[in-house]
C-alpha cells in the first residue's frame, strides 16, 4: 500500500467525507479515487493538488514528505502574531434549528460546513430565529454540537422535542422531574417539561461554537 493512499484514507477520516464526496468534490472519477485508495495507481501531480484542496490538506502531507498536515495558505503574511492559516474539517449539517418555536428536525447528513479543525464538535445546525440573540448566536448562524445525551444546567443544548428541533439554555432537577428550556431573548418565554413530557425530549448535544458572516 503506498504512501499517497493512506494518506488519501486519513485525509477522508479527518475531513469526515467519502469516497463519493471527495470524487465530487475534485471532478476525479470514483474509479480512479478507488485506485488511489487501494494504492493501485498514484494521482498526477494536478489531481493531487485537488485531492489535498478537497480535504483541507497540503500536498507535501498527501506525498508523505512531512508529517503536518495543515494546508499552508501562501497569500497569508508572515511575521504577525495574530495571523496564522486554519487547518479546515467538514461537518455533518444536520440542517436548521429553531431560536425561537420549535421546527421539525432535518437530520440530514447530506450536507457540510467547513470550519476549523481545532472545533471539537461532531455536527452542525444552521440556527433560525432570534431567541437566541442574548448568546450572540443570530438568525443564519451554524451552530456546532458536541454530541451527548445530556449536557450541564446552563448550557446551550440541541434538543429535539417530539420530533421538532430549538436550541436553548438547559435547566434540568431531577428530584423534580423538570426540564426548562430557557431562551437569551427577553421576549420569549422558557419552555417547561415535567414528569412523563420528558419522555418526549432528547438532547442531540451541547453547542460549543458558532459561526457568523459578517
Amino acid at each position: 500500500m503506498s504512501i499517497i493512499s493512506e494518506r488519501i484514507k486519513e485525509g477522508l477520516k479527518r475531513a469526515n467525507m467519502t469516497q463519493a464526496e471527495l470524487s465530487a468534490a475534485t471532478g476525479i472519477g470514483k474509479s480512479s479515487i478507488s485506485t488511489y485508495i487501494k494504492g493501485e495507481y498514484e494521482p498526477k501531480q494536478r489531481n493531487v493538488y485537488k485531492i489535498a484542496e478537497a480535504l483541507g490538506v497540503s500536498e507535501d502531507w498527501l506525498l508523505g514528505y512531512e508529517d503536518g498536515c495543515e494546508r499552508k495558505n501562501q497569500n497569508i503574511p508572515e511575521g504577525f502574531d495574530n495571523i496564522f492559516p486554519i487547518s479546515l474539517k467538514r461537518f455533518p449539517l444536520l440542517g436548521e434549528i429553531a431560536c425561537g418555536e420549535p421546527i421539525f428536525a432535518d437530520e440530514d447528513h447530506e450536507s457540510y460546513i467547513m470550519a476549523s479543525s481545532d472545533i471539537k464538535a461532531d455536527f452542525c445546525l444552521v440556527a433560525k430565529g432570534d431567541s437566541m440573540t442574548g448568546a450572540r448566536i443570530n438568525d443564519g448562524d451554524v451552530v456546532f454540537i458536541k454530541e451527548q445525551p445530556m449536557v450541564d444546567n446552563g448550557e446551550i443544548a440541541a434538543v429535539i422535542i417530539d420530533n421538532e428541533a430549538t436550541l436553548k439554555r438547559w435547566f434540568y432537577y431531577p428530584d423534580k422531574k423538570k426540564l426548562l428550556l430557557s431562551p437569551a431573548n427577553d421576549k420569549y418565554e422558557p419552555f417547561i417539561y415535567v414528569g412523563e413530557e420528558l419522555n418526549e425530549i432528547r438532547c442531540l448535544g451541547k453547542a460549543v461554537c458558532f459561526m457568523s458572516n459578517l
